[in-house]
Formats: C-alpha cells, sequence, structure tokens
C-alpha cells in the first residue's frame, strides 16, 4: 500500500531530499511530474499549493520539504 503521493518537478532539490527522507523512513510513495500533468497542477492549486514538492496522504497534505511531516507519517 502506498503511504504518500508526492509531486514533484524535475531538478527540486526539495523534492529530492524529501524522496530521501521518506526512503530512510520507510515509507512507500508514488510520484507525479506536475511539469508533464496539467490536471495534477490544478488539483494542487485547488488546495492552496503553489510550490513543490507536495506530499499528499490519506489524512493531511503539505508543500515544501517537512521532515516533521515525514516523521508523523512514519509514527503512525
Amino acid at each position: 500500500m502506498t503511504a504518500a503521493t508526492v509531486y514533484t518537478t524535475p531538478g527540486c532539490v526539495q523534492c529530492n531530499a524529501t524522496f530521501r527522507a521518506l526512503d530512510n523512513a520507510g515509507i512507500t510513495y508514488t510520484t507525479v511530474d506536475v511539469s508533464t500533468d496539467a490536471a495534477a497542477v490544478e488539483k494542487l492549486r485547488k488546495l492552496g499549493h503553489t510550490q513543490a514538492p507536495v506530499v499528499i496522504t490519506e489524512t493531511d497534505h503539505w508543500s515544501g520539504f517537512r521532515p516533521d511531516k515525514i516523521s508523523e507519517l512514519a509514527a503512525a
């Protein structure tokens, strides 16, 4: 089961940091490249996000590199 979806852009430093932190925490995730998915961009805008990465879980969503949120997700 995938615990999170990470919306990303190519060459995004915060995205790469998020991937490393999720991997280190053992959290499974799928990625969506928003540079090639207009529907994903619209979805994120409706949620109020304007920067990558955006991480969406079953109960939460956030943008940017958030080790605190990743730790919370790992503890759940």
